[in-house]
């Protein structure tokens, strides 16, 4: 889908999406997906958006875990068993 305004925001970068916090707002998740906010927005309230979001009183939030799957960007664990970064591209 492309952005539906006419000032497009900059993509997120894989580490910059791995750096995300627990819950995130739509506009962040939006810009992650590449979409515009119309559009992200119109999905929410339809119940259509890619992954699920939570409805906390007027505002949209989204899980930062469901949309790295989302995306095949997850957090893992090392075999020393602290969490690490690695970038797991999953077809």
């Amino acid at each position: 889908m492309a952005p539906d305004t006419s000032r497009e925001a900059r993509a997120l970068t894989s580490d910059e999406l791995l750096a995300l916090p627990a819950v995130i707002d739509l506009d962040t998740a939006n810009r992650a997906l590449m979409i515009g906010r119309s559009t992200g927005y119109g999905l929410a309230k339809q119940g259509e958006y890619p992954v699920k979001v939570l409805r906390l009183g007027n505002a949209y939030r989204v899980v930062t875990a469901d949309l790295l799957k989302l995306l095949g960007l997850e957090h893992q664990h090392s075999e020393s068993g602290h969490p690490g970064r690695a970038v797991c591209l999953c077809a």
